[in-house]
Order: C-alpha cells, then sequence, then structure tokens
C-alpha cells in the first residue's frame, strides 16, 4: 500500500511540474500574440497613411504600353 502511495504522489509531482511548464507556454505565446495583434495594428495604420501618399491602388493603375 504504501509503494502505491509513493507512485502516486510521484505521478502527481511530475504532472504539477508538466502543468507549470505548460502554462509558462501559454504565457509566453499569449504575450507573443498580443505582440502580434499591436504590429498588426501599427501595420494597417501605416497602410492606411500610404494610400493617402498619392500612390494609385492597384486596380486604379494604367496598365504599361506593352500591353
Amino acid at each position: 500500500m504504501e509503494e502505491r502511495l509513493i507512485e502516486l504522489e510521484t505521478k502527481i509531482s511530475y504532472q504539477d511540474h508538466l502543468i507549470n511548464e505548460l502554462n509558462d507556454v501559454v504565457v509566453r505565446q499569449q504575450q507573443q500574440i498580443d505582440q502580434l495583434e499591436k504590429q498588426m495594428v501599427r501595420f494597417g495604420d501605416h497602410l492606411k497613411q500610404a494610400s493617402g501618399s498619392g500612390l494609385a491602388r492597384p486596380d486604379e493603375e494604367v496598365p504599361p504600353p506593352h500591353y
């Protein structure tokens, strides 16, 4: 009976450690997601500013003379 108890305690300890490691991974991934979302917002803002720069949109461009 004592052997079984030690085995269960060992498994629980291992699982606790694994859960903590997985939690750390999830936290890092969420930080990366947050950072990427901020970059996407900045990129979108940059594109909005660039669209007012006088450049023609691809659908408004005149085809080159060889067409």
